[in-house]
């Protein structure tokens, strides 16, 4: 091969990780981050039939919502994109913060919390926390009220207090009953 180009790095998947990062950060349109122990990619591909009849959208293909996929799926952001939808999924502490630097999204969407995952974590608000990570910086955060940690964790924790939230309940009073 004498037309190719080689990188030599200490760590090829941190690489990655900050390459996605770059491309994400020249991107300025809207981009929509999930993350949650269940539904993540229906919620993911239910947007992109939605928007796409009107936009120009970006997203991880499949599954890809993990510490390689996340990259591979932002790397795909072009700037005709309109908006990017970008799912995240971790299973021990520590990820998301890596996965919130490639996407930074400006609007968020916790699905869930289950016992996917559980054993890498001390408890269920430890994972509740984990993820949270993903929406720092975000302008607004849309969430089920019903889930008692989940609006718990919300409620008290250090979240940007300038988030605007967004929650949806079937029992309890909520922006949307």
């Amino acid at each position: 091969l004498t037309n190719a180009g080689f990188i030599i790095v200490d760590n090829t998947l941190k690489a990655l990780q900050e390459l996605a990062g770059k491309n994400r950060a020249k991107f300025k349109n809207p981009v929509i981050g999930i993350t949650g122990s269940n539904g993540k990619t229906i919620i993911k591909e239910w947007l992109f039939h939605c928007l796409s009849k009107v936009k120009r959208v970006a997203r991880n293909p499949k599954s890809y919502n993990s510490q390689i996929g996340v990259p591979l799926s932002v790397w795909l952001l072009e700037n005709d994109n309109d908006i990017g939808i970008f799912e995240a999924g971790i299973s021990q502490p520590e990820e998301m913060e890596k996965l919130h630097k490639i996407i930074k999204p400006t609007l968020g969407i916790l699905t869930n919390i289950g016992e996917a995952h559980q054993e890498n974590f001390s408890s269920v608000e430890q994972k509740i926390d984990e993820k949270l990570k993903l929406f720092k910086g975000c302008e607004t955060l849309i969430y089920c009220k019903d889930h008692q940690l989940i609006d718990n964790s919300i409620s008290t924790k250090s979240l940007d207090n300038d988030i605007k939230l967004f929650n949806w309940s079937f029992s309890q009073k909520s922006d949307l009953q």
